[in-house]
């Protein structure tokens, strides 16, 4: 499974599998023990993950959400240190630590709440996401091999 075969479902909560296309929108698949389907239609907003990036200062201004649960994955290996009764400076702070350069302006705490959420599921429902995949690294490896000035920068 990838990251552009989960979608999010605009007032909906959790995560779901993209199954397929139909004339009038989408089938998708809820992560939970039931394993719902749902009909989505084209008047519905649904989201794909891989499409998906939190606001960064940096030059970019962006980062990819993907990269952000595997940090969050390999900071903490599923144990946040948040609880239910956690404020909001703490939710902020946890994003800090794992995104040092978020927008605090254009990122709110429901987004981080959304963001640790997704990370629940994914790492019940879809652990492999959650691990830099080695595939990635390797490519990225030879084509600084391939590219003498890219590997000098």
């Amino acid at each position: 499974m990838k990251f552009n075969e989960i979608a999010t479902v605009s007032g909906k909560p959790g995560l779901y599998k993209v199954l397929k296309p139909t004339r009038s929108g989408v089938i998708l698949e809820a992560f939970d023990a039931k394993k719902s389907k749902l009909v989505v239609g084209a008047n519905q907003r649904v989201s794909i993950l891989s499409e998906i990036s939190i606001y960064t200062l940096t030059e970019e201004g962006s980062a990819p959400l993907e990269e952000v649960l595997q940090t969050i994955e390999a900071e903490f290996s599923g144990d946040l240190g948040l609880d239910s009764a956690a404020d909001q400076d703490e939710y902020r702070a946890f994003l800090k630590h794992v995104l040092p350069d978020f927008d605090e302006e254009k990122v709110y705490v429901s987004d981080i709440k959304k963001l640790i959420s997704w990370y629940k599921i994914l790492r019940e429902f879809a652990p492999e996401l959650l691990t830099k995949s080695e595939e990635s690294a390797e490519s990225a490896t030879d084509a600084a091999a391939s590219d003498p000035e890219q590997a000098a920068e």
